[in-house]
């Protein structure tokens, strides 16, 4: 299935939410500065930390930014743009689609493509905020022209939904999120893991999907994944990885390209 004899296929994404993912959980947190710095860490610090750390790598990357963020962080935006790399929808504000009214949804999909157009992004893609969808996300996505969504669990390979949208499944295990976020209010007992922790089970897991010949998408997000030590396991990561020769390292929008191409028409799997 991947291009140029390689034998499986590597995304590596970033959902820079920003401060809106706090935002859109609760609006009262709009006035809360030291809940909201979780975010701003991540378009001050961690996302030009990211850039350069690809860059040294050779490597392209697709971020997946609300609406708001390239809003709030125009410039942010235009670096990630400049330097070569994918950018995609991640709805207008952070909110569940599932939660939404088909037209409330599609209201926020012409917004956020609005905000990431005014930055120059022409995005071709869709992850949902929750990584979940309504019965309309889909259809929407089809009737607006999106070629791709990256939100379901149900495969290791890319496969293509009745309405012709290419899915590029994802994992809550090659999420940085469950491993590094810690959410003071929800409950003081979850452990904070250790990059070694993360590194072990992410170089574990892409190991299997390399022998099975699929499809790797890595989650981040800038605010987690942008800490020196996580940036550090990030790049020992990689390492592995181009070690072999062997990966398609590519932006989820070129893999969904790939698969559009191999993919007969009405096959699913």
């Amino acid at each position: 299935m991947w291009p140029n004899g390689t034998s499986c296929a590597l995304a590596l994404t970033f959902d820079f939410d920003a401060e809106e993912v706090w935002i859109a959980e609760d609006p009262a947190n709009e006035r809360r500065p030291g809940v909201l710095s979780q975010g701003t860490y991540g378009a001050k610090v961690a996302v030009p930390l990211i850039l350069g750390l690809l860059a040294d790598h050779g490597v392209t990357a697709t971020f997946f930014v609300p609406g708001r963020v390239a809003e709030r962080h125009p410039q942010r935006v235009r670096e990630i743009l400049a330097a070569g790399h994918e950018v995609g929808l991640h709805g207008y504000t952070h909110r569940d689609p599932g939660e939404l009214s088909r037209d409330e949804e599609e209201a926020e999909l012409v917004a956020s493509r609005r905000a990431l157009a005014e930055v120059g992004a022409e995005p071709v893609g869709y992850r949902s905020p929750s990584w979940d969808l309504s019965e309309s996300t889909l259809d929407l996505l089809a009737s607006h022209g999106l070629s791709y969504s990256s939100n379901l669990m149900d495969d290791i390979r890319p496969y293509r939904h009745d309405n012709g949208v290419i899915e590029l499944p994802v994992q809550w295990l090659l999420d940085d999120a469950p491993h590094f976020w810690f959410e003071a209010r929800a409950s003081w007992n979850k452990k904070i893991s250790t990059p070694g922790e993360v590194l072990e089970i992410w170089q574990a897991e892409f190991s299997g999907i390399r022998t099975l010949g699929a499809l790797c998408v890595l989650t981040m997000h800038p605010q987690f994944i942008g800490r020196p030590s996580r940036l550090e396991m990030l790049e020992t990561f990689l390492r592995s990885v181009t070690a072999h020769g062997d990966v398609w390292i590519a932006t989820a929008g070129e893999i969904a390209r790939r698969a559009d191409e191999v993919l007969p028409r009405g096959e699913q799997t």
